[in-house]
């Protein structure tokens, strides 16, 4: 019998099984199962902190009831900080494993700057002192004692207001202005001047001592 080139197979129906919705529901009940063993992130608070470390290691207590020791606190590079006891935290277990959990997040409602406006960054202590950059451009810090420690200090400004109650002391061999230095009632180079050229009436022709000079400075 001949047949013909390139002849079409012969189509073939195949009935799809319908699995209906019984055979998903026991495939998320499954998946539900397996999730159940993995950790998700949690929140607890720090009740202990161990600052010398290369990384911080903390306690936590759990919300849960559970107690973790020696977690890992990750931060920002270039930013450090040693939370309190009592500071809330997120929790991350790596691997969804609690054993092997991680700080990502901290916070303390107790000391957190409130009120900031948006846009605002606030850096602050327990102790109230803070760093403030604000809308407009502008930088306040409030603490009770600045200290800078540096090679050279340079201030580069249109205005710079002092305001010193108690008084104002420079620990240096030698003080120097550029332009004039002034106190309210004269200038450095006007007292120069009347120093150069000051006279003193003579007490007579002996030489002896003079009076006060004719011009005050």
């Amino acid at each position: 019998m001949r047949t013909r080139k390139n002849a079409r197979p012969a189509r073939v129906n195949v009935k799809r099984k319908n699995w209906g919705s019984s055979m998903w529901d026991q495939v998320d009940s499954r998946i539900r199962r397996a999730l159940t063993g993995i950790r998700r992130a949690f929140r607890g608070r720090l009740t202990r902190i161990n600052s010398a470390l290369k990384i911080q290691q903390v306690q936590i207590n759990g919300l849960a009831g559970e107690q973790l020791q020696d977690a890992e606190l990750f931060q920002h590079f270039g930013f450090t900080s040693n939370p309190p006891a009592g500071t809330q935290c997120i929790m991350l277990p790596m691997g969804g494993q609690t054993s092997h959990s991680i700080i990502i997040a901290t916070e303390n409602e107790n000391y957190r700057i409130t009120a900031l406006a948006s846009g605002e960054v606030a850096i602050y202590s327990v102790d109230g002192a803070y760093v403030k950059i604000k809308r407009d451009r502008i930088v306040e810090v409030d603490c009770d004692i600045y200290r800078v420690r540096c090679k050279q200090y340079d201030v580069f400004t249109e205005d710079f207001n002092v305001t010193a109650t108690n008084g104002a002391e420079f620990d240096t061999p030698e003080l120097h202005g550029t332009n004039e230095v002034s106190d309210g009632k004269s200038t450095i180079s006007s007292l120069r001047d009347t120093y150069n050229g000051h006279t003193h009436p003579e007490n007579g022709d002996g030489g002896g001592t003079t009076s006060q000079p004719n011009q005050s400075m």
